[in-house]
């Protein structure tokens, strides 16, 4: 948590002797910490849903249902540290730890010309609450490499993980977090190169995403 605050606050990996030191100096900004207050204070009364724990074979500290930076997610997972942020560029929709056997997908429901080419237009939908559609990228195929470590990630004991966001930017052009909907298990697939793969939720989606997303299968 404390190494997320760090990224929230400096946006950049190291900057100081020790991540001690970074927190230290956040603490001293009483201006920082008392606006931190007040917008908790507002953001805790919009709460209008229940954030679910998660069992993982290893600690993190993220709540299924909580919306979330992309750099937030990249430490809980252990791809950013303290001394070096994660290789994983913005824009690209997957983002694998193999140390911990897991892997995550980034889904804008939403997607732009501008944030997307058209190669990377992928087609990614709720079918139910519980079930969504997904589209690997475009080299994917359902043969072999990654697309066979989807089918099979249960055998494997690889875990796949989804964040949903419903755009890009919002309507003041701020970038949005994304949502953590939870582990998703591999029901079955069509095509290659990209493979269009359903996943099967193990919490339904919140109801506000399960809306925006199900516009999406209609067009």
């Amino acid at each position: 948590m404390l190494l997320m605050l760090h990224y929230d606050v400096w946006q950049n990996p190291g900057g100081f002797p020790s991540l001690e030191e970074s927190i230290r100096s956040i603490g001293k900004n009483k201006i920082l910490n008392n606006e931190i207050i007040e917008v908790l204070k507002i953001l805790i009364d919009r709460v209008d849903f229940k954030e679910i724990d998660i069992v993982l074979p290893y600690a993190q500290p993220l709540k299924v249902h909580a919306r979330y930076t992309r750099d937030q997610i990249l430490v809980a997972f252990q791809m950013s540290t303290f001394d070096k942020v994660s290789s994983n560029k913005i824009g690209v929709g997957v983002a694998e730890n193999k140390d911990i056997n897991t892997e995550l997908l980034f889904i804008d429901l939403v997607k732009s010309e501008e944030d997307y080419s058209p190669t990377t237009m992928y087609d990614d939908y709720a079918i139910s609450e519980i079930l969504f559609h997904w589209q690997s990228q475009n080299q994917t195929r359902a043969d072999l490499g990654k697309g066979l470590t989807y089918i099979n990630h249960q055998k494997l004991g690889k875990r796949i993980l989804l964040f949903v966001r419903e755009q890009a930017k919002n309507q003041f052009n701020n970038t949005m977090g994304y949502v953590f909907i939870g582990e998703a298990n591999f029901i079955n697939h069509e095509g290659s190169k990209p493979m269009s793969i359903k996943w099967e939720l193990h919490e339904p989606m919140p109801n506000y995403l399960w809306k925006e997303s199900a516009k999406m299968s209609v067009g």
